[in-house]
């Protein structure tokens, strides 16, 4: 099996995409790279089992509703007080609801935060994944899931605070990762890992689509899965590093 995982950015600059491959008693990353464009991506989602992207795949039902309302021009918009509470159900989809429940903290908001340019992006991406005749389910249950590195990460039990902005603890944290994963075999890459926060997400997203692959997720329940097929699914590890040699 093989299994690819990309920290998707506005542009090239900043996207980096890994691949990992997988045997009975390793895991070997093959590939890392960095200034990666949508073609590339495309490509390597038709050569794996499993694609986690770390973007949101869709906006808030709600926010989508209200923006075609709003853009109608209607006065007496339905529901709308303007008050914290109604705008979180504009800034917050349902997976991000289960992500603060299982793990305490919310993700960035794909209405409200800067993440919105990227998911932009990630829409035309999927489109284009689709268009190369590769199944896409934003639920997750397709070839591409959506991934949260750093979500991923506490849920395996590594601590996280720092990583993305300080080389050092990027550092301590892959010694923490290669401890309790002796099996993964980073290769070259190690030191790309540590110099790059995107190559090191773009890593961890790889591992996610494993665990992704192998089913050790919770899937949208059955009444939310007409949701996530909308609005997006972010696909959480269930279970230890140590299972994705299963």
């Amino acid at each position: 099996m093989r299994t690819a995982g990309v920290d998707l950015a506005a542009e090239p600059k900043g996207t980096a995409l890994a691949v990992i491959d997988w045997t009975d008693t390793r895991a070997g990353l093959i590939e890392l790279n960095l200034g990666v464009a949508d073609e590339v991506i495309v490509e390597a989602a038709g050569t794996v089992q499993k694609l986690g992207i770390d973007c949101a795949f869709g906006w808030p039902d709600e926010f989508v509703q209200f923006v075609l309302a709003h853009s109608s021009g209607d006065p007496d918009l339905p529901g709308v007080d303007g008050g914290i509470a109604w705008r979180r159900t504009l800034a917050y989809r349902e997976t991000d609801r289960e992500v603060r429940r299982l793990t305490g903290r919310w993700p960035l908001s794909v209405s409200t935060d800067r993440l919105g340019l990227t998911a932009m992006r990630c829409a035309g991406l999927l489109s284009r994944i689709a268009q190369a005749g590769i199944r896409v389910d934003r639920s997750g249950s397709g070839v591409v899931a959506e991934i949260y590195p750093g979500a991923s990460l506490r849920l395996w039990g590594f601590t996280t605070t720092g990583y993305r902005t300080d080389p050092a603890m990027r550092a301590q944290l892959l010694q923490r990762i290669q401890d309790a994963a002796p099996w993964l075999d980073l290769g070259v890459f190690a030191p790309q890992m540590i110099t790059s926060a995107d190559a090191f997400d773009a890593v961890i997203a790889a591992l996610a689509a494993r665990s992704a692959a192998l089913g050790f997720y919770e899937p949208p329940t059955p009444i939310m899965l007409d949701r996530a097929r909308r609005e997006g699914w972010i696909v959480l590890p269930a279970g230890p590093l140590a299972d994705l040699l299963a």
